[in-house]
């Protein structure tokens, strides 16, 4: 009876360790398969100064494999916003990868006057670290200023540092921003006569082979060529004429007409710095992506890598020739296939169906104001020199002193906290005179207090945009709101900045591993992008977010 009990009791035994054994395999086979389900690359893509109606202006020209392709097999979002002001490319990055807005990730502007030190700053800017590539001043860059985590930082605490994060643009802050803190490393390119891609000491002391390897392949050297209209130009029915007054151009080319001898250009325009301006730009951000998935074997492991991707010589060129040029239109067109032969090379060395990508912009761009004005649409130019001297000749007039303000910038006045306090001054009841003044001025709309931003809740309208973008440390005390369509610019090229629809309005693409097909004119906005990059990969949602998942773009 006693042996048959012990057996009874071994049995019992091995019979609970298999169970055991089956529970652990099973727990691993779980673990596996969401470990599986996360894809093994992300690429985020920010076009700089894309407005949506470029996806639809130009799509006729667009083939199958690029724009097209992430419409057709992913989700977009046909109504995306920024919800805040101002839309400058600093903000726009940052607010895109740390789904929230400049009240939180403090990056204000591209530029702001820095309240402490009493001088202007650069958002990207770091005087603690050394360039990498370059023996001048463009790598002294970090993303020091950004207060908050990026989907990418959060994406590296996740794995435990194991998952990459690399950040490309020809931008340094369009490569840094959204790179955020732990980044392997951030590139970016320094033209001049260098034609190199560069960092800094903030992520590493040299470059690695493959970036020298790239620098020394001349691959930039190789786009200083002729830039003509990739298909005929009379086929370019979407923009203007070829020739108009509303254009800039390069220096030592009489007119802004294709084609332009890039040769022969770049020694007035700043050497290698002439390919940010055309559409070669692009194509050499993807030929330095896709050395980099290679070079740093991204996508390789079960850990997912990010890769943060921007295009930014959409923007110059913006700038330079306007939203309705033909050369706006062929830098679409020319994007269009350098996104299909990224997308091609990741289908081939990540695995077609094993990444996900979204497409997105940092802001949009108002037609050239000059344009607008010849076809009866309300539009026009500010003239900040005579803002200056009404403004300077009331503060003698009420104050005696134009000490009272020690700044003038981004639409915002900073006061002189000190001299107010020497002259027994009210600050609130000299926030409320200057706004009364400044109002009464020709093509300002509307103009707030800090105070008022600091202490009213907004929810509708510009106010909650100013708001969003308001931070109460490094934001001024007076700030401004200009008329529609009216900017401190040239007459020739677009520019940007406001909350207006041109602005705002963007494009916000998903594509790849977890995203479903369709699309949406649910009103989405831009602090909701690293949210959903965090819900579909199961991590935590950057530090600051304030932004929602976008639950119905996830498969």
């Amino acid at each position: 009876m006693k042996n048959v009990f012990t057996l009874f009791i071994l049995l019992s035994m091995f019979s609970s360790c298999g169970a055991q054994e089956k529970a652990k395999e099973n727990d691993l086979a779980i673990l596996q398969n969401e470990t599986s389900s996360r894809p093994k690359l992300v690429v985020g893509i920010v076009v700089d100064q894309m407005r949506y109606d470029y996806l639809t202006r130009f799509e006729s020209k667009f083939g199958e494999g690029g724009f097209k392709r992430m419409i057709n097999e992913g989700f977009n979002c046909k109504n995306n916003h920024f919800n805040y002001v101002p839309t400058y490319t600093g903000p726009g990055h940052a607010s895109v990868y740390t789904g929230t807005t400049p009240k939180y990730h403090g990056i204000i502007s591209n530029n702001w006057y820095d309240k402490d030190i009493k001088e202007s700053v650069y958002c990207a800017q770091d005087d603690n670290v050394e360039s990498v590539g370059t023996t001048s001043k463009a790598g002294k860059m970090s993303p020091n200023r950004m207060l908050t985590t990026s989907v990418a930082d959060e994406n590296r605490l996740f794995t435990q540092m194991r998952g990459k994060t690399i950040g490309i643009a020809i931008k340094d802050r369009g490569a840094i921003l959204p790179a955020g803190h732990t980044a392997n490393a951030a590139y970016w390119f320094h033209g001049k006569d260098e034609g190199v891609w560069i960092t800094s000491t903030f992520y590493r002391d040299d470059l690695p082979q493959w970036v020298r390897d790239f620098n020394a392949s001349n691959t930039a050297e190789s786009y200083l060529k002729t830039w003509n209209t990739y298909y005929p130009i009379e086929n370019y029915i979407e923009s203007g004429n070829d020739l108009n007054n509303f254009e800039s151009g390069f220096k030592g080319k009489s007119t802004a007409t294709f084609p332009y001898d890039l040769a022969v250009l770049k020694s007035e325009n700043g050497g290698f710095d002439i390919l940010k301006a055309t559409a070669y730009g692009n194509s050499l951000t993807v030929d330095f992506a896709l050395a980099a998935i290679q070079g740093e074997s991204l996508g390789k492991d079960e850990d997912t890598d990010i890769l943060t991707v921007s295009f930014s010589s959409t923007d110059y060129v913006g700038h330079n020739f306007g939203v309705n040029s033909k050369e706006i239109e062929d830098t679409y067109i020319r994007l269009d296939k350098d996104l299909e032969r990224f997308f091609n090379y990741l289908d081939e060395n990540i695995g077609e169906g094993e990444y996900t990508v979204f497409l997105t912009a940092d802001h949009g761009a108002v037609n050239v104001p000059a344009y607008l004005q010849s076809v009866k649409i309300p539009a026009g130019y500010l003239d900040y020199n005579d803002r200056k001297e009404r403004f300077q000749k009331f503060l003698l007039e009420k104050y005696g002193t134009v000490d009272i303000v020690e700044n003038v910038s981004n639409n915002q006045l900073f006061f002189n906290k000190e001299k107010l306090k020497e002259l027994g001054l009210d600050i609130h009841e000299v926030e409320q005179a200057l706004v009364d003044e400044q109002i009464s001025y020709p093509n300002i709309a509307k103009v707030y207090t800090a105070t008022t931003m600091s202490s009213t809740n907004y929810t509708t309208g510009i106010e909650a945009l100013l708001q969003n973008g308001f931070n109460q440390k490094r934001s001024g005390d007076v700030i401004i709101v200009d008329d529609i369509a009216h900017i401190a610019y040239g007459k020739t090229g677009s520019t940007h900045g406001s909350g207006l629809n041109y602005d705002t309005h963007v494009p916000l693409l998903f594509f790849g591993k977890g995203i479903k097909h369709g699309q949406t004119y649910e009103k989405t906005v831009i602090p909701d992008i690293a949210p959903t990059i965090s819900a579909l990969l199961g991590i935590s949602f950057p530090n600051g977010a304030t932004g929602q998942p976008l639950g119905f773009v996830i498969d």
